[in-house]
């Protein structure tokens, strides 16, 4: 094997441990070398060298014992969002500085039950709220591709820009996310790999800190779509301990990816055609949706006609469930507490501590979230939010009803942009990078986005297909056809 392990997909990875081309121990000091020498991408915030060792000569024996399951000896890393035993695990946030769960999340402990190794905890966004990783206490997470000509450093999305930039680096294989109104899909079109969100509930949410919980659900990032698929399998299954958890059994995803799309209806929404929309974006669009007809696909314009309604929804139903989730955030039983005046109470420590604690972003949403929530305003605004959210669910009920296998869109209206570039914008230009992506999670449903294409700089730009609910393996499917059609085979520059 070569000495670039660290660039092997999951796939080629599995298969070379099991041929005996190569050892779990050998592909994780690979990626911890790559780490170690990345450290301006500031993808990785804490590394957990000595359990990956540990977990990989494990893998090890377990490979040699022929019971290993497609994860067993995968080097990955985890978002910092997910509750890992014993290791830090902060959500990006100063409020949460020193706590060590004393419990793993069920995704992780599932990922760790199938042999994954963990390399250590990735960079997002604080609380998993901004479309840039430029939130987080550790400070920004930076994007491994630069435009042709420019050394600017860029966005690698949010608010899983950790996860993606680490993806793309080769910094580890694969790695966790969440997704509460794009935050793995984002991320995942601004740097050229796969994310995908599965139908809400598909994966547990326990130990995964709270943003909005009828929104946030996890899914993997990777560099293929068939890494998706692998990795997928592993993060679901039901949970008793996730009311929302799903009682439904969990297919073989990789199994599925046929690829064949012969006689497949994809949907492509007339809602979707924004004004505006740069040029680059709709070619894209174009282009795939030939792609797809070249496939065997049957192209069908479809009406989403609450589309319109999606992000000003979004904006108040997450942010109220934000402020709910936070109010735990109190400086009395875990993480930081601000240093206190004599004569200080109860109030003043709350008040102090989750000034110190916060970032502008969280206060922002929280605030916003508490007044919408407010007695006077729940009605106007809270409960009209809900409603609308239904129309919009209905609005894809309605066309998966019609026969529409998956639907085609962009995933988000640009490419990458610069680090800094938003900081002096109204925070709604920011919330706008999710006008692609908030109506899959508002909706509940599967999507995955997926690069096909290059900016005139040379940047990726990613297309998105949503899927119907529970149909992660068919949509996965259509993701391979339209992956296989695009062949994006792009690296970023090593600069860093």
């Amino acid at each position: 094997m070569s000495d670039d392990l660290n660039k092997l997909s999951l796939a080629d990875a599995r298969d070379a441990l099991r041929k005996g081309e190569t050892t779990s121990a050998a592909l994780t000091e690979a990626c911890l070398k790559a780490i170690d020498g990345a450290g301006a991408l500031n993808a990785f915030v804490h590394r957990t060298p000595e359990i990956a060792m540990e977990q990989a000569a494990a893998a090890d024996a377990r490979i040699k014992q022929g019971d290993a399951p497609a994860m067993c000896g995968l080097p990955i890393g985890i978002k910092d969002l997910f509750c890992t035993k014993g290791v830090p695990s902060q959500a990006g946030s100063r409020i949460l500085e020193g706590f060590l769960p004393e419990y793993e999340s069920t995704v992780s402990q599932k990922l760790k039950d199938s042999g994954a190794v963990m390399l250590g905890k990735l960079n997002m966004d604080e609380f998993a709220m901004g479309s840039s990783n430029e939130t987080s206490v550790y400070g920004n997470a930076v994007n491994p591709w630069r435009r042709e000509g420019d050394t600017a450093e860029l966005t690698p999305g949010g608010s899983s820009g950790g996860s993606a930039a680490a993806v793309a680096a080769d910094l580890c294989l694969a790695a966790t996310g969440t997704d509460t109104g794009g935050s793995i899909r984002q991320p995942a079109a601004f740097t050229g790999t796969v994310g995908i969100k599965p139908t809400y509930g598909r994966c547990s949410r326990w130990g995964i800190v709270a943003f909005a919980s009828s929104l946030d659900q996890a899914g993997p990032m990777t560099k293929t779509v068939r890494d998706a698929a692998i990795m997928l399998e592993a993060m679901c299954g039901h949970d008793t301990k996730d009311s929302t958890s799903a009682d439904l059994a969990v297919p073989d995803f990789e199994a599925a990816l046929t690829g064949d799309i012969r006689g497949k209806k994809i949907g492509i929404p007339r809602e979707y055609r924004m004004d505006g929309m740069p040029e680059e974006i709709d070619k894209l669009w174009q282009d795939g949706i030939a792609m797809m007809k070249d496939a065997g696909a049957e192209i069908v314009d479809i009406s989403l006609p609450h589309t319109k309604y999606a992000l000003p929804t979004y904006y108040v139903i997450a942010p109220a469930e934000a402020s709910s989730n936070l109010a735990r955030y109190d400086g009395v039983r875990f993480g930081h507490r601000a240093k206190l005046d004599h004569g200080d109470g109860i109030t003043e420590m709350y008040e102090k501590t989750r000034a110190e604690g916060f970032g502008h972003e969280v206060q922002r949403r929280v605030m916003v979230g508490t007044y919408v929530l407010s007695a006077g305003f729940y009605d106007a605004y809270y409960n009209r939010a809900r409603k609308v959210r239904t129309l919009i669910k209905k609005d894809f009920e309605d066309v998966f009803a019609q026969g529409i296998d998956s639907i085609l869109t962009p995933a988000t209206p640009s490419a990458a942009f610069g680090l800094g570039e938003m900081k002096d914008s109204d925070p709604v230009a920011m919330y706008l990078n999710d006008v692609f992506t908030v109506t899959v999670n508002l909706a509940g449903l599967p999507g995955v986005a997926l690069p096909t294409g290059q900016s005139a700089t040379g940047l990726p730009l990613g297309l998105q297909l949503i899927g119907r609910p529970w149909e992660e393996a068919e949509l996965l499917s259509s993701a391979y056809a339209l992956e296989r059609a695009a062949g994006f085979v792009a690296k970023p520059e090593k600069w860093w």
